[in-house]
Order: C-alpha cells, then sequence, then structure tokens
C-alpha cells in the first residue's frame, strides 16, 4: 500500500505520514499547509515561509502527477488545493545620496568590497559570496556568475550551481568595480603572501582571513547593524541589488539588458518586481515620447494655422 510521507521530523510530524495515498484529500493538504505555515520549522521556532510552504506544494502535486500517470491514482488531489501565495516584500528603493553614504558606512570595514560590488553588479548575496577568482575576468572587466553558496541547516556550508540558464550569466562590470575588484585582489594576495599562501584561481573573492566561507547570515546581521549605525533604516542586503537596478532603469537602460543582468528567465519579471515602485517612470516616457513627436506635430500645427 502507497503512503504519503511529509513528516518533518519524528517529534514534528505534518500529519501526512501516516494517510493511504489513494485515501488523500485535498483537505488533508490543506491542513498540511496551515500547520506548516504555524509550526512547520525545524528548529520549533513557528512556521514555515508561504514561499516555502508554496515550494512544498509544487513538488507534492509533482510527485501527485506522476502517480496519476503510472496509474497509481485516478485524479491529483494537489491541484484541487490552494496554498498560501508568498507575500510580496516591501522594496526599499535608495536614492543616489543615502547609497553614498552607505558606500561610506562600509570604508574601512572588511565588508566594503564585497557591498561596493552588490551595488555595481546587482548580484543576489549566495552569487557573490559563491564568486571565484577564476569567474573574474579583470583585463575585459566581466563576471561569470556560475555558482551560489549557502548554508544548510546543519551549518555546513553548499555550493550550488544556478538554478537556470538564465541564472548562469556574464555581467559586464563598470570600470570602477573592476578597479576596485584588481585592488582587492592585490590586498588579498599580500595579505596571503604574509601567511605563505598564494592566492588560487578557485578561491574565494570574498572569504574570512583563512580563506573559508563567509556566513551569509553573519553577512546581513553584520550589513544590518553597520547601516543601522549610517542612519539608513530597515536596509536589508539584498536592497541593494534592488538599488542597483532602479539606478539603470531611471538611467534609461533597456529592460531586456536589466533583466539578463540579473538572471531573471523573461523581461516581464523584471518589470513586474520593479515598475511599481519607480515613480515618474510612466511619466518621464510620456515626456519623451512627446519630445520625440515634437517636429511632426510642430509641423501639423503650424499646416492647421
Amino acid at each position: 500500500m502507497h503512503f504519503v510521507d511529509l513528516s518533518v521530523d519524528e517529534s514534528q510530524s505534518l500529519h501526512l505520514g501516516n494517510i493511504p495515498l489513494k485515501k488523500l484529500q485535498p483537505a488533508h493538504l490543506q491542513q498540511y499547509y496551515a500547520k506548516a505555515l504555524s509550526t512547520g520549522r525545524r528548529d520549533g521556532k513557528g512556521g514555515l515561509s508561504a514561499r516555502t510552504v508554496k515550494h512544498h506544494h509544487r513538488v507534492l502535486s509533482e510527485a501527485l502527477s506522476h502517480a496519476v500517470k503510472w496509474g497509481v491514482l485516478s485524479r491529483n488531489v494537489a491541484q484541487m488545493t490552494d496554498p498560501a501565495r508568498p507575500s510580496r516584500k516591501e522594496i526599499i528603493i535608495l536614492s543616489p545620496v543615502e547609497i553614498d553614504r552607505l558606500i561610506d558606512a562600509f570604508e574601512g570595514t572588511g565588508y566594503y568590497a564585497l557591498v561596493f560590488t552588490a551595488l555595481y553588479s546587482g548580484m543576489r548575496r549566495g552569487e557573490l559570496l559563491g564568486l571565484r577568482w577564476c569567474d573574474i575576468d579583470l583585463p575585459l572587466a566581466t563576471n561569470s556568475v556560475t555558482q551560489s553558496l549557502q548554508r544548510l541547516y546543519g551549518g555546513e556550508f553548499s555550493v550550488r550551481e544556478p538554478k537556470s540558464a538564465h541564472s548562469r550569466r556574464l555581467i559586464p562590470l563598470p570600470p570602477s568595480l573592476a578597479v576596485l575588484l584588481r585592488r582587492h585582489k592585490e590586498h588579498e594576495e599580500q595579505r596571503k603572501e604574509l601567511l605563505g599562501i598564494t592566492v588560487a584561481p578557485t578561491d574565494l573573492v570574498f572569504s574570512r582571513y583563512d580563506g573559508s566561507p563567509l556566513d551569509p547570515s553573519t553577512v546581513s546581521h553584520t550589513f544590518a547593524d553597520i547601516v543601522t549605525k549610517s542612519g539608513l533604516k530597515n536596509v536589508r542586503f539584498h536592497d541593494l541589488s534592488h538599488a542597483h537596478t532602479s539606478l539603470m532603469l531611471r538611467t534609461g537602460a533597456n529592460p531586456k539588458v536589466i533583466s539578463e543582468r540579473l538572471g531573471h528567465s523573461s523581461i516581464a519579471i523584471t518589470m513586474d518586481i520593479y515598475s511599481h515602485v519607480m515613480p515618474g517612470l510612466q511619466e518621464e516616457a510620456a515626456i519623451r515620447f512627446e519630445e520625440a513627436l515634437k517636429p511632426r506635430m510642430l509641423n501639423e500645427l503650424l499646416e492647421v494655422n
């Protein structure tokens, strides 16, 4: 007999493991989603995020689809459920003045090069922490996103390839960032030379003194502390990517280029995320349209008169 097994652990079951597969009902899954949202975390400190529960739903639905295909089930009950939709977090858009203040706040700290690179490349935290020197071509001023670093529940680090072909991308670097990374590499070479170590191509660009990976959570917490002391409030590390994108949009950069730079699968995703937080873009587009047609409109008005 087939059973559904979605227990979190032996002491914290989400009550699907003992249900025969053919007796699984939509109500069972709705109860599972509700409990996962309230008490589903492994550490017992509350529930899982709506995004994580949505991922559980997708995995379960795919598994049940295979069961239908193989004749084990006659229907996929997951398709009859409605998991919680992830709420969109507010995107904080930094002004150029605030960005300057933020960069100044990190000058002289061990995170200066990391924060500068995040602002000038739009790369995400995991991509930055997984960045190696062999991924950077300083003469050509380009950077290849080939992997991302994460820390698992057990504390060990995991390096993963990009989730999609779009996430694996080549990012042209602004001149100032190329110069900063060159200086950062020289500093790393000098520091490691004192320890009798040479910088290898596979070494991480941003790491601890012994070359081991930076803890993503520690990076976010330290970033928040320094930013708060600078007078800026509620700015997360991920907002550096938003700042990069918003400035590119304001300069009139092609949205498709921005989408490719961020590793989005389509331009629609980029515009859906950022268009509603960019006040004035629609008005600016209308004005540019008007200016582009001014000669023709002027001639037509003269002819009428």
